[in-house]
């Protein structure tokens, strides 16, 4: 799916969240977005897998509370059983590497970081890889390229950079393509360069799984430290490799979905999309468009 189409998915999702209650006709929610209902539901259904009336029905504020309350123990539970014990933990098998207390220090002098702008099922996206894997993922969020690598470099300020859109591709058609029940799992290095209490947050994110929810109070009572929620929330709005490290499934503990580094309406669409796959009742495959564009197509 173009970026371009994902713009317009954004802005229908926040479309029919806000007029939920009124339950918005197919030609209200396309003439919004600039497209004929045709094309409007053929776009959506596409990139959801589900028509927009049915989405208005499944992922409302109400289905937030459900995930809350059906599933807020799942982090608690996947601590418990290890990673194995879950059929359905981390369907990408992310392992996450954080620097040596000396290596932080050094601020990532000596890694040549390769980056390249993609699109993806959630809009145009700045992924950075180095030799020890996958460093950075930012999402394009109403600024720019050169905007997205510097804050790159402010977590990096030590290493060299180079664009090179074919060393990241191979990355992107793994983190993208690997997404979806069913599909074979690739295991994905993740480094980044945190404090202690950062990676231990990151790490604890780890554990919930797609389609899954937790609060900044499970994940500080997770972590040992049930009065740091604060500090758990700067950890989670710090993440510096967006989606495959998961800050987007931390809710209030009231259901609302609050703010997210790489936009609020762009975290709704990604609980969206992961919960009609992974929820109980409605999983399904991910359609062909959901699929990066290839180079030749984009």
């Amino acid at each position: 799916m173009a970026s371009s189409d994902y713009a317009r998915i954004e802005q229908a999702i926040l479309y029919l969240d806000a007029h939920a209650l009124d339950q918005p006709s197919l030609e209200d929610a396309a003439a919004h977005v600039g497209l004929s209902p045709f094309h409007f539901q053929r776009m959506f259904s596409q990139w959801a897998g589900i028509s927009p009336k049915r989405f208005v029905q499944l992922h409302t504020l109400r289905s937030a509370r459900r995930l809350l309350a059906e599933r807020r123990s799942v982090l608690e539970t996947s601590l418990e059983v290890g990673l194995s014990g879950s059929g359905r933990l981390h369907e990408l098998f992310v392992t996450l590497t954080s620097m040596t207390p000396g290596e932080y220090k050094l601020g990532g002098e000596g890694l040549t970081v390769r980056y390249g702008v993609h699109a993806s099922p959630f809009g145009a996206c700045l992924l950075a890889v180095c030799e020890r894997g996958i460093c950075g993922l930012h999402f394009l969020t109403g600024e720019s390229k050169e905007d997205a690598l510097a804050a790159l470099k402010r977590e990096w300020p030590r290493a060299t950079f180079e664009e090179s859109s074919e060393a990241t591709a191979p990355w992107v058609e793994r983190i993208f393509r690997a997404s979806g029940p069913g599909a074979a799992a690739r295991p994905l290095s993740v480094l980044v360069r945190g404090t202690p209490f950062q990676v231990q947050v990151w790490q604890a994110l780890l554990r919930v799984p797609s389609g899954e929810v937790t609060t900044y109070e499970d994940l500080a009572r997770a972590i040992g430290k049930p009065k740091a929620m604060r500090a758990v929330g700067s950890a989670v709005g710090d993440n510096p490799v967006g989606l495959l490290i998961p800050c987007h499934r931390v809710l209030r503990k009231t259901g609302v979905f609050g703010e997210y580094r790489w936009g609020a309406a762009r975290k709704r669409a990604m609980l969206a999309w992961e919960d009609l796959r992974y929820g109980d009742g409605v999983a399904q495959e991910a359609p062909p468009g959901l699929v990066a564009p290839t180079a030749a197509q984009r």
